[in-house]
């Protein structure tokens, strides 16, 4: 009785295996639908199953990018058009290691424009920038980008994100295109009681502006001096106050928010003391052919 219980059992479980053996075996490797790590997230999101034909991989369509991704993208220059000379310093190429479209790049038309900020700290290789694109129907986009812009062959720490700004919010940076800060020299020194004073940027922060309108480009650096970036601040503050809280990690760049009262307070002061801010004459010039914006009466020259 024993025996053939047993004999029993061992059948039964020799029947069994192969169904309960399908609980427990792995899936085949190609049936692994899982982007490899550093894969970019709308190359992760469409990452084939099973994984791709070698040849097919080149002639695939690609994703098409989104409008708050590049705002101006898909156009072509047209009879009498030209793209703008843009002359800020920054080559296409350090545009693509951000992961942005290249401002020499851009074609705006109409009451359109672009508006540019870098930051660059002088105690660190942490840079940022945000990029504010009007477009001709209305609709305001903000692309910012943080990391650390040294010793690597990329940009170390990237990080970065393109959103489109609510409704109404093209308004108040269209209202820059005239501001007379657009006619000021490209870089400057202060100019007071004592003479001109050369800024040394030991422990503070270096802005670069530039804006981009239909045919006309221009730049300026405000470097540390509380006076310098209280000239521009009208286009600091709402640039950066666009781009904060989209993103906690570019954020913690601005621990102060994006507050320009000091810098404010220190370039009206200066002017109402009678000092003002002059030229920098080891500064290249604006790029030529474009004149400066107009200024009201009493606007430094």
């Amino acid at each position: 009785m024993t025996r053939r219980l047993i004999s029993t059992l061992l059948i039964s479980a020799a029947l069994a295996a192969p169904a309960q053996a399908q609980f427990f075996r792995r899936a085949p490797a190609a049936q692994v639908s899982s982007a490899p790590p550093g894969t970019p997230p709308f190359e992760a999101a469409i990452w084939p199953f099973p994984p791709p034909d070698p040849k097919s991989w080149w002639d695939d369509l690609r994703p098409k990018p989104s409008d708050a991704t590049d705002p101006l993208g898909g156009r072509r220059v047209g009879r009498g058009e030209r793209l703008i000379a843009i002359d800020n310093g920054v080559d296409a190429s350090t545009y693509r290691l951000w992961g942005l479209m290249p401002l020499q790049w851009q074609l705006v038309r109409g009451e359109e424009m672009v508006l540019e900020m870098w930051t660059r700290p002088s105690t660190s290789v942490r840079q940022t920038i945000t990029r504010i694109t009007v477009r001709r129907d209305g609709r305001a986009f903000v692309q910012s980008r943080a990391g650390l812009a040294c010793c690597d062959a990329g940009i170390a720490r990237r990080i970065g994100f393109d959103a489109e700004l609510p409704a109404g919010a093209a308004q108040a940076f269209l209202a820059l295109r005239p501001h007379p800060m657009w006619g000021a020299p490209r870089e400057v020194r202060v100019f007071d009681d004592s003479g001109a004073t050369e800024a040394i940027c030991v422990d503070g922060t270096a802005y670069d502006l530039t804006l981009v309108t239909p045919g006309r480009s221009r730049s300026l650096r405000r470097a540390c001096d509380n006076a310098e970036i209280g000239q521009v601040a009208d286009a600091l503050e709402p640039t950066l106050r666009a781009a904060l809280g989209n993103d906690p990690r570019f954020d913690a760049v601005f621990p102060g928010g994006a507050d320009f009262a000091g810098a404010r307070s220190a370039y009206r002061g200066l002017t109402e003391d009678g000092g003002r801010l002059e030229p920098d004459l080891k500064a290249r010039p604006q790029p030529p052919g474009f004149e400066p914006m107009p200024q009201p009466e009493g606007a430094m020259p």
